[in-house]
């Protein structure tokens, strides 16, 4: 396929570049990034410098090109967030932002869509003990400042899946982590005992970015129409214990332990590290994707990451 990849040079865009193009695809990258957009095109990956909330100007900039698929994995977000703020502008991508993107679909005639979703669109909560599937509701109304993160996730799946003439997928991606930069910053942070694990602690499922570019390759060609993807590995982990597998892969002592309710004043690094538990299960992607991870948990994946000094 030829395939407009938006976000080329994110952490999993970066990723996804190498494989398409392993896969027999071609790949026209959207970054908004001059310097990075350089390095793209040394690679021999044509690119278009644009900030996709610019309707305009991204319309302008894909026009007279045909494609076959958009890729959306454009976000603003660097490393862990830990204030509500620290996700607005990812939140105004999933809704403006793909609303644009398919926009830019129907301009250069895209038949397949393919977004990039999120885990914790399931709700900022204690989900209990079972595995959630994909037919669990998703992005229910919620409180406060959650809302705006849950309203978005509600339109990016639903812009994807109500479009007429495009075949929609949603993946909804588990917690990042491997060799980027928010784990690297992570790992410097447990190196000096800056990285604590709450207790009571969240429970979290988590993805390497590798086996979630795998996945997205794989949702290219076997996808359907219409279907949300859990894209998680197969070991749901508590905060403390992710935590641990950081400190541990970073050559550290072990973390120290804080009673949970001291993230409070932080409402957003409450939820995720203490308020919420949620476990996913990843079988409706195996099954139908063809796919599996090749890190089954994040103590698999951690090992093969080396701090940034390494």
């Amino acid at each position: 396929m030829k395939v407009v990849l938006a976000g080329a040079t994110g952490t999993l865009g970066g990723e996804l570049v190498p494989r398409l193009l392993a896969a027999g695809h071609s790949v026209l990258g959207l970054t908004r990034s001059p310097g990075k957009a350089r390095l793209l095109e040394d690679a021999g990956v044509e690119t278009r410098v644009v900030d996709v909330m610019d309707e305009r100007r991204l319309l302008d900039a894909l026009r007279g090109h045909r494609a076959d698929a958009v890729l959306h994995q454009a976000t603003a977000i660097t490393g862990t967030p830990l204030r509500h703020r620290d996700l607005h502008a990812t939140d105004d991508l999933r809704e403006q932002g793909t609303a644009n993107l398919l926009r830019a679909a129907e301009l250069v005639g895209a038949y397949r869509f393919v977004t990039q979703s999120f885990f914790l669109g399931y709700g900022y909560r204690d989900h209990g003990e079972a595995e959630l599937t994909e037919d669990h509701p998703f992005a229910p109304t919620g409180r406060g400042a959650f809302e705006r993160h849950l309203r978005s996730m509600r339109a990016n799946e639903r812009l994807a899946f109500g479009t007429p003439g495009v075949d929609g997928i949603a993946l909804r991606y588990g917690l990042f982590y491997g060799p980027e930069p928010g784990t690297r910053r992570l790992m410097a942070m447990a190196s000096k005992r800056m990285l604590p694990a709450p207790r009571p602690s969240g429970v979290t499922s988590p993805i390497h970015i590798a086996d979630a570019a795998a996945a997205t390759v794989a949702a290219l060609d076997r996808g359907r129409a219409g279907q949300a993807y859990n894209v998680v590995d197969d070991t749901p982990v508590t905060f403390a214990d992710f935590v641990a597998a950081v400190a541990e892969a970073a050559g550290a002592p072990a973390p120290i332990t804080v009673p949970s309710w001291l993230l409070r004043p932080a409402p957003y690094m409450y939820a995720l590290m203490a308020g919420t538990r949620i476990r996913l299960s990843n079988e409706k992607a195996k099954r139908e994707l063809g796919w599996r991870p090749e890190y089954p948990s994040c103590r698999d994946g951690l090992r093969h990451v080396r701090p940034a000094s390494a």
